[in-house]
Order: structure tokens, then C-alpha cells, then sequence
């Protein structure tokens, strides 16, 4: 009798293992490293620090505590003096910067000038240097007693001025050292925009009889448009975050004349170690900084 329920043969070849490396995955693996460290080092701190917004310090670890931050953070004099200090640096500071990254730019396009690349790298040096030694030079020049910038006034008739240990000299002397530092930055943009300019705009300018000045007014300007809107988005947001310069030259000083948003965060995070506090000002500052870029591209009527 024969057998009805025979095995098949065994085959020869063999087993094909599944393979986890395809050239369709391939990219995944690539730009897995730089998504793993944005989930660690920027996605995980964000939420975080959202959550930790809505509490409190309590013994050694944190509880719920609401909008209680958020609350305190409205009734807070102080919260508003940094505000008020932040805003008249960036409606005072940031138009001026532009002003001169704009002369700059157009001077340095200019024909007449020579030298350029000297120039060039020259404006833009302070944009690299190092914030605390930058900070410590401007420091020793408007010491009170011996620095170098009340020393050459005195040869003009005019008395010392205090200008890190008075609130109003001091603002100016944060906004100069603002004004020295990013100046070049915005310039070198402005450069960049001038040089693709077609040269054909002002060929027919010249040729219709237009002076140098009416060519500034109606080509140069309105070409950089999309360029002043660059640098005044970018130029406001460095503002309501600045921190480096007021924390090293007067730590927010005299009484709080030069204390800014970032700065009473640092104070509240790490010196007070109230980190919900902190957390809910830096949110605050977050919604502020998008409702400004927002206002400024609708108002630039570049948001279509």
C-alpha cells in the first residue's frame, strides 16, 4: 500500500534571511542621528518646560499649580519694567542699526571705494567676536574714572559721565554696544542684496536724467525690501532675547533700568531656581516674539 501523506523534499537552496538595510531605508538611517538628538535636545525641552509653566516649587519637587504662573506673571511690576526696557531698546536701537547697515552696504557696493574686502571683514569682525571679551572692552572704555571714551571727552569740555552706573547712560551704553556688534552682520545682508540689483535698473535711470539720490529712493530701496523685512524679523527677535550684553556689562543694573525679558528669566531660573516661573515667562516671551514676526509680515504684505 502506498504512502498517501509523503513530506516534500527538502530543498537545496538557502533560507533567504530578511534584510533591515535597503536601499529604501538607507536615508532613514542617515538622518536618524540628527532626529534623535532634535527629539532629546529641542522637542523633550520644549514640552517640558510647557509643562513645568503650570507648576509650582513645593519641598523638593514640583506639583500642579495651574495657571498660577501664568497669573502671577501679569501681576508682576517687574515682568513689565524688563518688557518696557526690551521694547525701547528694539524701537530705538534696531532702526538705527539698520540705518547704518544700509549706508554701509551701499557705500562699501560703490565704485569709488577701495579696499573692499578690508572693509568688509572689518564691519563685520565685532559679529564674531566673543560676547564676554567684546563686553569687557566696552567695559574698561566707559569706566567712569579711567576709560578711554570720558578721557577723550574731557579734551571737548565735557564732564565724566557715568555711563554704566546711571539709568539713562546706561541704556545708551547697551545700545551702543548692541549697535557695534550687529551692525556689520545686517550689513553683509544688505550687501548681498544690493549686488543682485540688476545694473539695468540703473543704466535706465541715468539715461531718463535720475540723480544718484532718486536712484537710491526709488530702485535701491524698494529692491531691498524682502531684505529690510529679513533684517527686521531677525533683528527684533535678537532684541527680545537679548541677554549677553546687559547680564555682562550691568547685570541689569542701575535699578533695574537695563534688566530685559531674558535676563529676569535667567534671574528667576537660576537664581531664584523657580523654574516654573521661568518657564512660564519664557512662553510668554515665545507668544510675544510670534505675534510681532506675524504683525511685521502682514504689515510687509509678504505673507501670501
Amino acid at each position: 500500500m502506498s504512502q498517501t501523506n509523503a513530506e516534500p523534499a527538502k530543498s537545496n537552496e538557502p533560507k533567504k534571511r530578511k534584510r533591515w538595510i535597503t536601499p529604501k531605508n538607507v536615508p532613514y538611517l542617515f538622518i536618524l542621528p540628527a532626529v534623535t538628538f532634535f527629539l532629546i535636545f529641542t522637542v523633550y525641552p520644549v514640552i517640558s518646560s510647557l509643562l513645568l509653566s503650570f507648576q509650582k516649587r513645593e519641598g523638593s519637587g514640583y506639583v500642579f499649580a495651574g495657571l498660577e504662573n501664568y497669573i502671577r506673571l501679569f501681576q508682576d511690576g517687574l515682568f513689565y519694567k524688563a518688557l518696557g526696557n526690551t521694547f525701547l531698546i528694539l524701537l530705538i536701537q534696531v532702526p538705527i542699526q539698520l540705518f547704518l547697515a544700509v549706508i554701509i552696504a551701499v557705500a562699501l557696493n560703490s565704485q569709488l571705494v577701495k579696499m573692499k574686502s578690508f572693509f568688509r571683514i572689518a564691519f563685520f569682525m565685532p559679529a564674531i567676536t566673543a560676547l564676554v571679551a567684546s563686553s569687557i572692552i566696552f567695559m574698561i572704555m566707559l569706566d567712569e574714572n579711567y576709560g578711554l571714551v570720558n578721557y577723550l571727552l574731557s579734551f571737548v569740555g565735557v564732564e565724566p559721565i557715568a555711563w554704566l552706573s546711571d539709568p539713562f547712560w546706561a541704556k545708551v551704553a547697551l545700545m551702543v554696544a548692541i549697535t557695534w556688534r550687529w551692525t556689520g552682520y545686517n550689513m553683509v545682508i544688505f550687501l548681498a542684496g544690493l549686488q543682485n540689483i540688476p545694473g539695468s535698473l540703473y543704466e535706465a535711470a541715468e539715461m531718463d536724467g535720475a540723480s544718484k539720490l532718486k536712484q537710491f529712493f526709488y530702485i535701491t530701496i524698494p529692491q531691498l525690501k524682502p531684505i529690510f523685512l529679513f533684517t527686521f524679523v531677525l533683528s527684533t527677535i535678537g532684541t527680545l532675547q537679548l541677554f549677553d550684553e546687559p547680564y555682562i556689562l550691568t547685570e541689569g543694573g542701575p535699578n533695574n533700568s537695563t534688566l530685559t525679558i531674558t535676563l529676569y528669566l535667567y534671574q528667576n531660573g537660576f537664581r531664584y531656581f523657580d523654574f516654573g516661573y521661568a518657564s512660564a515667562i519664557a512662553y510668554v516671551l515665545v507668544l510675544i516674539i510670534g505675534v510681532l514676526s506675524w504683525a511685521q509680515m502682514k504689515w510687509a504684505g509678504e505673507d501670501k
